[in-house]
């Protein structure tokens, strides 16, 4: 499905990536294989994780070390310095299904000023600050 292609193994929504959503250099996220990819996809233990590869759902909530110390950190990161547990995305997405996922995020990355894509990765839109 082309939609899951946005969605990495480790919950993050790869189109309110700022990689994504800049102008020059645009990366595709990382389930693509075609198309630029950040340095920081193509090396992420995460999406190499041959534990992933046995997954069926390409998920890692599929996998028997869930969350693993690696995503824990991730994780951390994230919610610390984005406001978003990656943990509880890939449970939302285990749990009400990836459409009803990516409904929700539809809504929350959406400015309500302009009707733009907000980043995750920036306090302000980028179309109307």
């Amino acid at each position: 499905k082309m939609e899951k292609l946005m969605i990495a193994p480790c919950g993050i929504n790869c189109s309110v990536c700022i990689a994504h959503l800049r102008d020059k250099n645009q990366c595709h996220g990382c389930r693509r294989t075609t198309g630029y990819k950040m340095n920081s996809c193509l090396r992420c233990v995460i999406s190499n994780c041959q534990k992933l590869q046995a997954t069926e759902s390409g998920f890692c909530y599929e996998c028997k070390d869930f969350p693993c110390k690696r995503l824990r950190q991730l994780d951390k990161r994230y919610r610390t310095n984005y406001n978003t547990s990656l943990i509880e995305n890939l449970q939302s997405i285990q749990q009400n299904g990836l459409s009803a996922f990516l409904k929700n995020e539809e809504q929350k990355w959406t400015c309500e000023r302009c009707g733009e894509r907000l980043s995750i990765h920036r306090k302000h839109c980028l179309h109307c600050n």
